[in-house]
């Protein structure tokens, strides 16, 4: 899967971007926010003119709502809100491409603004995270070296050895030690969070493979108006794109939380990041039919049985069964 023209993987301007910014004398976006930023951008449904996306007031909502937090996670120090501030210096270097107007840059400026506020926050959601992003998080606490590839897999491979209550009680730490943001979701017991995650997981990896096979299908038209011949991946069975892509993705993933992790989670480390099936998901939700009809019915159970309270008159100040009989009329 070398061949050029299918792209899979992005290659951004952002190194174009920064030194733009520097010349302008802007000031200066960490890079890795930046680059994640374009990436997204360039692999959401959005349009594309020459290397660059064509912002939106969809597609900047679409990103810094919708996807930041499927995905990247915050390196150590960085403030969260280096994602927005990523995207407002993109809106003015398109200003200044000329590719939007005044009034269009003043729009998207704000609204980039509150957007990564609430980027920032929703990155701090213990509800929202998804595999990747919970065992950056905690290799990073256990002060594993995630550049190093074998520290992490040798840390892993001691975490699956521990007993499920143990792994249990490491995510919840992670919001007992503020890393994380608790909500009011009922946690890890129960299994929700941890269907919800694996949920979340599974189709932010599907959506991510799917915006690299969309970005090759746009360079590939290119082919196909000047009569080209297809690469060879894709004159037959389309089994090794999809494969490809699917590679990619975890790959593009693992530079935005630890590289390589995705893809040992996915490949070695399957049963400490599970991804439910459809029959694991529709049991979890008929549980949860069977326990809110429990309830109900708990609810409107009368007390006494028939509703009325003691059988004398005097015996309380409700409703009693004699009161009922005498009110009842005579045959």
């Amino acid at each position: 899967m070398e061949d050029e023209d299918l792209r899979l993987a992005p290659r951004t301007k952002a190194a174009e971007l920064l030194v733009w910014a520097e010349a302008e004398g802007r000031e200066p976006v960490a890079e890795s926010p930046l680059r994640a930023v374009l990436a997204l951008l360039e692999l959401g449904e959005g349009r594309m003119h020459d290397g660059w996306p064509e912002l939106t007031s969809a597609a900047v909502e679409h990103l810094l709502y919708e996807r930041l937090y499927l995905y990247v996670q915050p390196e150590p120090g960085q403030d969260p809100l280096a994602y927005g501030a990523a995207v407002r210096l993109l809106i003015d270097h398109r200003r200044a491409a000329k590719r939007l107007n005044a009034k269009r840059q003043e729009r998207l400026h704000a609204e980039a603004e509150w957007q990564g506020e609430v980027a920032a926050g929703l990155l701090r959601r213990a509800d929202l995270v998804t595999w990747p992003r919970l065992y950056t998080l905690l290799l990073r606490a256990d002060g594993v070296e995630t550049a190093d590839g074998e520290a992490v897999r040798a840390w892993l491979e001691g975490f699956r050895e521990l007993p499920e209550e143990e792994r249990l009680a490491a995510f919840t730490a992670l919001e007992a030690d503020g890393v994380l943001d608790p909500v009011d979701d009922g946690g890890w017991e129960g299994g929700g969070r941890t269907l919800a995650v694996g949920m979340a997981t599974d189709g932010a990896r599907r959506l991510l493979e799917q915006g690299l096979m969309r970005r090759s299908y746009r360079n590939l038209a290119e082919l196909t108006a000047l009569g080209r011949p297809m690469p060879e991946e894709l004159a037959g069975d389309f089994g090794a794109f999809e494969e490809a892509a699917a590679l990619v993705a975890l790959e593009l993933a693992g530079t935005w939380t630890v590289p390589g992790l995705p893809e040992l989670l996915v490949a070695e480390f399957p049963e400490l990041a599970p991804e439910p099936g459809p029959a694991e998901i529709d049991a979890y939700l008929a549980g949860l039919d069977a326990a809110w009809a429990d309830e109900q019915a708990a609810a409107e159970e009368p007390e006494d049985g028939d509703g009325y309270g003691p059988t004398e008159a005097d015996d309380g100040d409700g409703p009693t069964r004699a009161d009922a009989e005498a009110e009842e009329p005579a045959e």
